[in-house]
């Protein structure tokens, strides 16, 4: 037997060091949560300091997107709902972006934070992306399927969610 194979025939099935593999499978979600928690916080105020996306018409504002995408959605009636105050539903989105990023990145309340990840992600594939062809150039839907894990699994390392378990373990 060579010196690879008893190295491997020592480390089991996963070819590492005993627990590299718990650890990485552990951490496999972090930099998941971190790219969409810094992506929705980064949208969010993106959103937010823009004055031309959140006014009711003109030029890149949201009351022109989604009059332009409303004949193509596939819940019209959201957008129209949407349509009913564009500032407001602009604001409420960007809001809801930063809320979750931050929420995501803190891993606080984090599977409620990516279920609204999620909902943003799948109103905006519904609405914006609907139309695109093939389907998967909306990236609006790759954003859904992202937060799924993060909704399943939510943040069990390096957050205020684990710390707060380990916290109330430890009061017992």
């Amino acid at each position: 037997m060579t010196h690879s194979h008893r190295m491997r025939a020592s480390y089991g099935d996963g070819g590492g060091p005993p627990g590299l593999r718990a650890t990485a499978e552990r951490y496999a979600l972090l930099p998941l949560r971190i790219f969409l928690g810094v992506t929705f916080v980064y949208a969010g105020l993106d959103k937010l300091t823009d004055d031309r996306f959140l006014a009711a018409s003109g030029t890149g504002s949201v009351g022109d997107m989604m009059r332009s995408v409303r004949d193509s959605s596939a819940v019209p009636w959201l957008v129209d709902l949407a349509l009913k105050n564009p500032e407001g539903f602009g604001h409420a989105i960007a809001l809801g972006e930063v809320a979750v990023g931050l929420g995501t990145l803190a891993g606080l309340l984090a599977r409620l934070a990516a279920l609204g990840g999620a909902l943003i992600s799948l109103s905006l594939w519904l609405t914006v992306s609907w139309q695109s062809d093939p389907y998967y150039y909306g990236n609006d839907l790759a954003y859904l399927m992202a937060w799924l894990p993060l909704v399943l699994a939510g943040a069990p390392v390096l957050s205020l969610d684990a710390a707060l378990a380990a916290r109330r373990r430890r009061a017992r």
